[in-house]
C-alpha cells in the first residue's frame, strides 16, 4: 500500500521522470549473469544476485568496481567494464521484463487531471545503448519523449544535470515535476534538482530508500497513479 510521506501537489505535475532498472524493468537477473560472466573471466569467484542487487545504482563502472572488491589499478577496471559491456549487451534481453502494471500505468498517467497531455521521461544511470534498446524492445519507448542514460551527460544521478536538462525541454519548474525511482540515487537526484520524489519498494534496491525518505512510497507501479490520485482527493493539508 502506497504511503504519503509529504504532501505532493498532484494536479500540477506536467512532467515524471523515470528510473529505469528497478523501476520500469526488472533487469536484476540479466545484470548479474553480466557480472559474473565479468568475474569468471577474470578468474573470481561468482557473487549470488541478492547481493550483485545491492551494487546496482550508480551506474555501470561503481557496479563493476564493487562487484571486484574496488580494484586501485585504473586499466584492469576499464578492462573489466568494457567486458562486461560487451557481454551485457548480447544478453541485455534474456530475462528483464517489464514490471507488472506499469503499461496501465503509464497509460493513466499520460493525461494531467485537467486531460492535457503530460510529459514523461526517462533518466538512467545505464548506458544510453542498452538503455534504448531495451526500452524499444519491450515497448516503452512510446510513452517517453526523451531517455537519457548514464553517459548522455558528463555526470551521473544523483548530480541532477540530467533532470534540470528535462525541466528544461518540457519547460516546467521543479514543483511540476515528478522523478520516480527504487534507490536512494534517485530520491537524491530529486532532492538536488529540487523536484518531488516517489520511491518504489518493489525495486532492486528499496533497502537504500530507509536512510533517504521520498515524498510517497509505492509498493507497486499499479499504485503509481493510485498515489497520486488520493493526493488530489485529499483535504489540502
Amino acid at each position: 500500500m502506497f504511503r504519503i510521506l509529504r504532501s505532493i501537489p498532484a494536479a500540477s505535475l506536467r512532467l515524471l521522470v523515470f528510473d529505469l532498472d528497478g523501476t520500469l524493468i526488472d533487469s536484476g537477473a540479466d545484470l548479474c549473469a553480466s557480472v559474473n560472466a565479468m568475474l569468471h573471466h577474470f578468474g573470481r569467484a561468482p557473487l549470488p544476485q541478492a547481493v550483485i542487487s545491492t551494487y546496482i545504482g550508480d551506474g555501470v563502472a561503481r557496479l563493476v568496481s564493487r562487484a571486484l572488491g574496488e580494484p586501485v589499478e585504473a586499466a584492469y577496471l576499464e578492462s573489466a567494464v568494457a567486458y562486461f559491456l560487451d557481454y551485457y549487451r548480447e544478453h541485455k534481453l534474456d530475462h528483464t521484463y517489464v514490471y507488472s502494471g506499469v503499461f496501465a500505468s503509464l497509460d493513466s498517467l499520460r493525461f494531467e487531471p485537467s486531460g492535457a497531455p503530460r510529459a514523461m521521461a526517462v533518466l538512467t544511470n545505464k548506458p544510453i545503448g542498452p538503455s534504448l534498446a531495451i526500452c524499444e524492445a519491450l515497448g516503452l519507448s512510446r510513452y517517453f519523449y526523451r531517455i537519457y542514460g548514464g553517459n548522455s551527460f558528463a555526470t551521473k544521478k544523483p548530480d541532477p544535470e540530467g533532470l534540470l536538462a528535462l525541466m528544461q525541454e518540457a519547460g516546467v519548474t521543479g514543483e511540476e515535476t515528478l522523478m520516480i525511482g527504487d534507490s536512494d540515487v534517485d530520491i537524491m537526484t530529486s532532492r538536488n534538482a529540487g523536484v518531488w520524489s516517489m520511491g518504489c519498494s518493489f525495486g532492486l534496491s528499496p533497502h537504500t530508500l530507509a536512510a533517504v525518505p521520498p515524498d510517497c512510497l509505492v509498493d507497486s507501479p499499479a499504485e503509481w497513479p493510485l498515489a497520486l490520485a488520493s493526493i488530489l482527493s485529499s483535504p489540502a493539508r
